[in-house]
């Protein structure tokens, strides 16, 4: 699982096993037992468990500002 990066105790990260190219790209986030799957364009909550709504917004946000390097990331990690 590469940690794209880590922000107010939050962890950004993809599972090694994704990369299907019929799925778009998007970012896990991780903290506390809560776990949160993100669309990255646009920046959309495609599934979470434990986080409450104010967190997903402010995660989103988080998501939003980082869409490029997550892309980058997801681009490097998963390119032939």
């Amino acid at each position: 699982m590469p940690t794209v990066f880590r922000h107010d105790g939050f962890r950004f990260f993809f599972y090694s096993n994704e990369g299907d190219p019929r799925e778009p790209v998007h970012i896990h986030v991780m903290k506390g037992g809560a776990e949160a799957k993100f669309w990255v364009e646009p920046v959309v909550i495609a599934r979470s468990s434990g986080f409450d709504a104010k967190t997903l917004r402010s995660v989103s946000m988080i998501v939003a500002d980082n869409a490029h390097r997550i892309k980058e990331a997801w681009n490097d990690h998963f390119s032939d």
